[in-house]
């Protein structure tokens, strides 16, 4: 008589949900995708005074500069529209980089291993790189360049000079959008705004954050409201 296999052995891990499904099943997060729910935020923040205190002085420098103002409203919109429960996933399922060592970047926000939205100075002005699916771009929702639909990206700012793109590995497209009326209106825009809130998920959904040493509580602050 062959011998019976051995049973597999028991993962508790699958048993645990991951990333944003540890507080939203996927009903829930479909409804906010399409902007048909409002979601229940956590009315504290955990913090780490450690990191608060580190990254204090990065605010500091970020406030003198001329785009300061712009930088935390439009922060502020974003966390608002584009992260779903941000008070609840703040620092372990994204994060905000304050002025960060590696370039000019003025903010930055991240979640899992993705660059998720910067902002860049464009002299006195302002520069956004938004991170998104290609697919949510195409004409016929596939990942393929070719079928990239210009003239919707253009109808998503105000003017289309102010908006360029760059492609890369599979299903990512890099969007910049220059000056703060044309960022304001992409964030505005439902398809736009529906491509970003698509991307975050996805990578909300991959873990935990891999820039949470990064994360500045100082300008979280403003992005939150608190």
């Amino acid at each position: 008589m062959p011998a019976r296999p051995a049973p597999a052995a028991f993962n508790s891990n699958a048993m645990t949900p991951k990333g944003l499904r540890r507080f939203l099943d996927g009903e829930q997060q479909r409804a906010w995708l399409e902007g048909n729910a409002e979601l229940t935020d956590a009315d504290e923040r955990e913090e780490s005074l450690e990191l608060r205190f580190k990254y204090s002085g990065r605010l500091e420098k970020l406030m003198r500069k001329p785009q300061a103002a712009e930088v935390l409203d439009i922060l502020r919109v974003y966390a608002e529209t584009c992260i779903p429960i941000p008070r609840q996933t703040e620092r372990y399922y994204w994060s905000v980089s304050c002025l960060p060592s590696t370039d000019k970047t003025l903010a930055r926000v991240n979640a899992s291993w993705m660059e998720l939205f910067a902002l860049q100075p464009d002299a006195d002005g302002l520069l956004a790189r938004f991170i998104l699916h290609l697919s949510d771009f195409t004409t016929d929702g596939s990942p393929d360049p070719d079928h990239l639909d210009q003239a919707l990206i253009e109808q998503c700012v105000e003017r289309a000079e102010e908006v360029s793109h760059f492609l890369w590995k599979g299903d990512t497209l890099g969007l910049k959008v220059r000056g703060s009326a044309s960022i304001r209106h992409f964030l505005a825009q439902p398809r736009a705004l529906r491509a970003i809130r698509n991307f975050n998920l996805t990578h909300m959904n991959r873990g935990r954050n891999a820039y949470q040493a990064s994360h500045c509580y100082s300008l979280a602050d403003y992005m939150l409201g608190d």
